[in-house]
């Protein structure tokens, strides 16, 4: 007999002889098999990333091999399992297939026919997961993330953990450092990547619209109300819905969004009864969410809802090993095969840059040094000026602003608390007073600020 496709196998069976001989034949053929003695221990040792096929006894103590592969096909739908029983009948064999078995074998089985019953399942889940991929990259929902900081590679650890389940997950970070990649990560990792991903922007829409953007509403429930509208939570419905920039929903509608989390159903506006949704959630914030629960306009029981799983997004100034990956690529993609190059000193420059706007923004200046670039090697002129420094370069190496530009520190010492205040004095004066402003400018919370202010007495009009 050939030899097939090898795989990774769950192999339960309470009967210690018969199972030692299938996992000699099975491993002879090349395939890495885990053995379980009983049900409870089968489901224990499986997850759907770990195994190519399951095969399960029928009849054991404990749980039944019928109920092993309902719960398998609940955490992975997509593993083919392959059912056994030296007590089989018509009616076994009926229950397993209506329950999603792949095949049904009695024992006792030919070696033979467990290898080409194996081979086959192999085989099918491989060519499955080839067409799984090809939709997924036509759909357009997958995007790649660059990077192989520490930082990042904890993120996405994170995110490929908890991609199988079905969980809320909170993806915090700053503005334009990729919240919605991940979030298109964890819907591509999991078992619903194959139907819809359905983003809205909650701080882009108004208020009042945002409802029936989000539960729908039926013909005639506010004026304009020309036809039934389904809603992004129906549209999303089987797949995933990602709610961004959270933080931004208004408090009336909080309620609302909280019972269709709890109770997985949603009420259109205008409609008398809820309609049930399939639909996992996961929202992103770059706001200090603990900040507005205590300020009153985000609600506590929503925040630990959506809080089920938090992934903090780093900001590029703490993965700056990342950027000149991240630049390779920009380039690279802009380019379309003009071949340009980033030599050393240029680079060198983008990465010590602190790039507070993130990824956004140094996707953004490569595409600006590709347009300007008049041969194959970006130059200093290529880069993007920064607002009140005299060329890229200064504004690359600290600016006049910056860092670099610093005096050097007096040898007879300087009171810290001294420069923490005229450093707030200056914000507040470039600020022009404006506390929100002058807090974004420090990149710190505008109550830390606020606490600051009040601490040394300062003047909010300096």
């Amino acid at each position: 007999m050939g030899k097939g496709p090898t795989g990774r196998i769950l192999f339960i069976d309470d009967d210690k002889a018969g199972r030692e001989v299938a996992l000699f034949n099975l491993r002879r053929a090349g395939h890495e098999v885990t053995p379980a003695s009983d049900g409870q221990e089968g489901i224990a040792f499986f997850s759907p990333e770990t195994f190519d096929v399951v095969i399960t006894d029928v009849k054991m103590p404990g749980l039944s091999g019928i109920e092993v592969l309902r719960r398998i096909k609940k955490q992975g739908p997509e593993i083919p399992v392959l059912v056994i029983t030296a007590f089989g009948n018509v009616e076994t064999a009926v229950e397993a297939m209506k329950q999603g078995a792949y095949d049904f074998i009695g024992k006792p089985f030919h070696r033979d026919q467990l290898l080409l019953s194996v081979g086959k399942a192999i085989e099918r889940r491989r060519l499955a997961e080839e067409v799984r991929d090809l939709r997924i990259r036509i759909s357009g929902v997958a995007k790649e993330i660059i990077g192989a900081s520490e930082a990042m590679h904890r993120v996405l650890e994170i995110a490929d953990r908890v991609a199988p389940t079905d969980a809320t997950v909170l993806i915090s970070g700053e503005s334009g450092t990729g919240k919605e990649v991940v979030a298109r990560r964890i819907h591509v990792h999991s078992s619903r990547a194959e139907k819809p991903f359905v983003a809205i922007n909650c701080a882009a829409i108004p208020g009042e619209l945002l409802e029936s953007e989000l539960f729908g509403h039926t013909r005639g429930a506010f004026t304009g109300a020309v036809r039934d509208r389904a809603g992004r939570f129906r549209q999303a419905e089987g797949g995933t819905l990602f709610l961004d920039e959270i933080g931004e929903i208004p408090v009336s509608l909080q309620p609302k969004l909280l019972r269709a989390l709890q109770e997985k159903s949603v009420d259109a506006v205008g409609s008398d009864a809820p309609t049930p949704v399939n639909v996992r959630v996961l929202a992103a914030t770059n706001k200090d969410l603990k900040d507005r629960i205590r300020g009153g306009s985000f609600r506590e029981d929503l925040y630990y809802r959506l809080n089920v799983i938090e992934l903090r997004v780093p900001p590029l100034r703490e993965r700056r090993d990342d950027i000149p990956l991240l630049v390779e690529h920009f380039v690279k993609e802009m380019a379309e095969g003009r071949g340009i190059a980033v030599p050393p000193r240029v680079m060198e420059l983008i990465r010590s840059h602190p790039w507070p706007g993130n990824v956004r923004e140094l996707k953004n200046a490569c595409e600006r040094m590709v347009i300007l670039c008049r041969g194959n090697e970006v130059s200093i002129e290529d880069l993007p000026p920064v607002p009140g420094t005299a060329s890229p370069e200064k504004s690359f190496n600290g600016g006049e602003h910056g860092v670099g530009d610093w005096p050097p520190l007096p040898p007879e010492g300087l009171s810290l608390v001294d420069l923490e205040k005229r450093v707030i004095e200056e914000a507040l004066r470039l600020k022009r007073g404006n506390i929100t402003q002058a807090a974004v400018y420090l990149r710190i919370p505008r109550h830390i600020l606020v606490y600051r202010i009040e601490k040394y007495d300062l003047r909010r009009d300096v």
